[in-house]
């Protein structure tokens, strides 16, 4: 099983001795809305002749509501510091460029 992942780069810092960078995991995430949630776990609870009772009025419900989103993947943030040398044997990464990293290895 394979335990690498992508981070994007979104910070460098460098004191001229050592590099710091700042990845977040890179992975594109879709808002989910929060009546879609509701609408999906009461689904889940009835039987499909009650479900096909309560769904239209539980719609109805809900369209009167206002939509919040909800990210449904919160993402890994790493920050790492190396020395130079090593930051341009890597190539030296710029920001937004992605990184793999083997998280079995960390």
């Amino acid at each position: 099983m394979s335990a690498t992942n992508e981070f994007k780069i979104t910070q460098i810092v460098d004191n001229g001795q050592m590099i710091q960078l700042t990845l977040i995991e890179n992975v594109s995430t879709e808002p989910i809305s929060q009546k879609q949630m509701i609408i999906e776990n009461v689904a889940k609870k009835l039987d499909s002749e009650t479900k096909e009772q309560i769904m239209p009025l539980l719609e109805a419900i809900l369209q009167a509501q206002p939509t919040i989103n909800v990210k449904s993947y919160q993402q890994t943030q790493i920050t790492m510091a190396m020395p130079k040398s090593r930051y341009e044997r890597l190539g030296r990464p710029q920001v937004s460029e992605v990184l793999k990293l083997d998280l079995a290895k960390i």
